[in-house]
């Protein structure tokens, strides 16, 4: 098992999940984080952390794509290991449907 990142990151980008992760397996994209499969510990801190509920187990059922677009970006993407503010604007975006095809980027954030 592991944790997933789910497109209801984006444009939030809270970054509460970074602050309490033990191994350092997020990382970030201009619009949202995404969790490296293959660092995660699956220890779930992370989880109860995400203002957006963005993060689930990937036991949940139709989450194939998710994990593949968070394995994929995960070795794109730099590392974030420390908690900056949201985005200004994160709390517009927050519950907002079908972002992903309206706001995911491919570009990678500015990371550590």
């Amino acid at each position: 098992m592991t944790y997933v990142v789910t497109d209801t990151c984006i444009r939030c980008k809270y970054l509460d999940c970074v602050d309490v992760c033990p191994v350092d397996c997020f990382n970030e994209g201009e619009h949202m984080l995404v969790i490296h499969p293959d660092e995660c510990i699956d220890c779930g801190v992370c989880e109860p952390e995400c203002p957006a509920e963005a993060i689930v187990a990937d036991t949940q059922p139709e989450l194939e794509s998710r994990l593949e677009l968070n394995a994929k970006y995960a070795s794109a993407w730099p590392n974030i290991t420390i908690k900056r503010a949201p985005p200004n604007d994160a709390e517009a975006f927050d519950g907002m449907p079908n972002k992903l095809e309206k706001y995911f980027s491919p570009d990678p954030g500015p990371g550590d």
